[in-house]
């Protein structure tokens, strides 16, 4: 799995959240990376919150209500920064601990759940915003290394027969049970890991949106290990 950022059509690098938050999606690129090398220990802040539910969300109070090692501080320090740079710029962010996402395996012949590949759908214009401080990360591919599921002839079948309707209501049923944003990788495809401590923005299927929408999924997690992820 590849991890260079750089020399990826799909990745733009910057180095500051103006940059993260102006660069244009345009091109092939619809990912940002503001690429950072953290200081900090982010597995002390983990060890010390308390997990409530498989995904649990973390409130500014809770992080503050932490007694951490000078290196702890520097972590949440960096963590308050980022939500208070997202808020400022009128995002909504949210700080999960997490232990697992909800698996989808109700159908045998198809995945809708976010360790598939897939894209975000928004009906206005906004992006993903996300940074893995500890745990396993996320992934990313391009989207010429993947096939939209729903086209895959198999699949394609077996919804037709789920449906069971009339032929032109299909494809509002394919968007109505969000199938057609889901992913195949083709052979040989070469997912990108976001990694630790960069915070991404990744452009969104809406009606504004010049760029194709930015394909990605959640990780397996490490076993025995949460993850803390800050997304919006």
């Amino acid at each position: 799995m590849s991890n260079t950022f750089s020399d990826n059509a799909q990745i733009e690098v910057v180095s500051t959240f103006s940059e993260l938050t102006n660069t244009v999606f345009q091109g092939t690129v619809n990912a940002i990376c503001w690429k950072r090398d953290l200081f900090g220990n982010f597995k002390e802040i983990v060890s010390k919150l308390q997990l409530k539910e498989n995904i649990t969300e973390v409130y500014i109070e809770d992080l503050l209500a932490l007694e951490l090692s000078e290196e702890g501080v520097a972590a949440r320090e960096i963590i308050l920064n980022d939500l208070k740079q997202l808020t400022d710029f009128g995002a909504l962010p949210s700080l999960n601990l997490l232990k697992s996402y909800d698996r989808d395996d109700e159908l045998d012949f198809i995945s809708t759940d976010v360790y598939s590949y897939h894209v975000d759908r928004s009906p206005v214009g906004t992006d993903t915003f996300l940074c893995t401080y500890h745990g396993a990360a996320s992934d990313i591919i391009s989207n010429d290394q993947v096939e939209q599921k729903i086209l895959i002839p198999k699949i394609r079948e077996k919804l037709k027969e789920l449906h069971n309707g009339p032929e032109e209501e299909f494809e509002t049923f394919l968007k109505e049970y969000f199938f057609d944003l889901h992913y195949e990788p083709k052979p040989n495809a070469e997912p990108v890991n976001l990694g630790l401590g960069h915070l991404w923005r990744l452009a969104v299927d809406h009606p504004s949106q010049q760029v194709l929408p930015c394909v990605h999924r959640a990780p397996v997690e490490n076993d025995g290990e949460y993850r803390l992820l800050l997304i919006c």
